[in-house]
């Protein structure tokens, strides 16, 4: 049975604990983020039981404190070169692949937590991985070649993904997409490795109950219509129709990515919808770990 003393200790944990939210700050847009977890912290009613913390992180202690991670757009290569020299990289891949905390990758963060990239030199760019997906890196062109576009994201509207929902301006900078959807598998997604110019993540077993989070399978949230028929000569086989467009958002388990800037707008839907997704994950550990 539980002492009084102890379950005194575990109601002021409950009642009192922050929810730490990191965000990368090794390059790229972090400060953008940060400006927008603070708008879409205000903007939804969160709850009255937990306070909030947003934070950048640089360190391996850092990240030691975080529940939760968002990795912004910038230049993949030089991130996880960074990262690498600050003896971030392994920390990052426990986080998000061993711990399986709640992580979301814009851009640059997409490329990062895919288990393939493509269009890359082998050895320059390791991944964190955790999507089971294969990503084109630069697959819209050159920075010239920059564009928005008024994108459907039916997850932002009611639990069922139904009715309307305001489309969202997509900031699409040297973008990457969702090339491929790869086979839910344990371990790396080694038949990936013979295709040229593309690199694997390595693989982490997650610990304890979190083993049933890598069998979930890839989520689709958002696609672009219609600009592969104008891109062909940068688009290699998805398996998917043609008309299904480009995928330019996808969920698996803890971790979320998107090929466009949410940070460079002034519109904190997306992450008004993140937060309400680690608050769940967060208290559903939290009652496993103290039920």
């Amino acid at each position: 049975m539980m002492s009084d003393k102890m379950a005194l200790d575990v109601h002021n944990h409950q009642m009192t604990r922050n929810i730490v939210v990191g965000v990368l700050a090794l390059q790229g847009a972090f400060y953008e983020h940060l400006k927008l977890l603070q708008r879409a912290f205000r903007e939804v009613a969160i709850g009255q039981d937990e306070g909030w913390e947003f934070v950048e992180v640089r360190t391996a202690q850092e990240l030691e404190r975080c529940d939760a991670l968002i990795i912004p757009g910038g230049e993949s290569t030089t991130v996880s070169l960074v990262a690498a020299r600050s003896n971030l990289l392994e920390p990052l891949r426990d986080f998000v692949k061993v711990r399986r905390r709640p992580t979301w990758g814009t851009c640059a963060g997409l490329i990062l937590l895919a288990e393939s990239a493509n269009r890359t030199k082998k050895g320059g760019q390791e991944l964190i991985g955790g999507l089971d997906v294969r990503v084109n890196r630069n697959y819209f062109g050159r920075q010239t070649e920059s564009f928005e576009a008024e994108l459907a994201l039916p997850f932002l509207g009611t639990k069922d993904g139904r009715g309307d929902v305001k489309p969202f301006n997509g900031i699409f900078i040297r973008a990457p997409v969702v090339e491929k959807i790869l086979p839910v598998i344990r371990g790396e997604q080694a038949s990936e490795r013979a295709i040229d110019e593309t690199v694997i993540a390595p693989s982490r077993s997650p610990e304890g109950e979190m083993n049933e989070q890598v069998l979930r399978p890839v989520e689709v949230m958002a696609t672009l219509p219609g600009r592969s028929r104008t891109l062909k000569k940068h688009v290699a086989a998805t398996g998917l129709e043609d008309e299904a467009g480009d995928i330019i958002a996808v969920k698996q388990g803890n971790v979320f990515g998107t090929s466009f800037h949410p940070e460079l707008t002034e519109d904190a839907r997306i992450h008004v919808w993140w937060l309400q997704q680690v608050k769940d994950m967060t208290q559903h550990e939290e009652k496993s770990r103290f039920p």
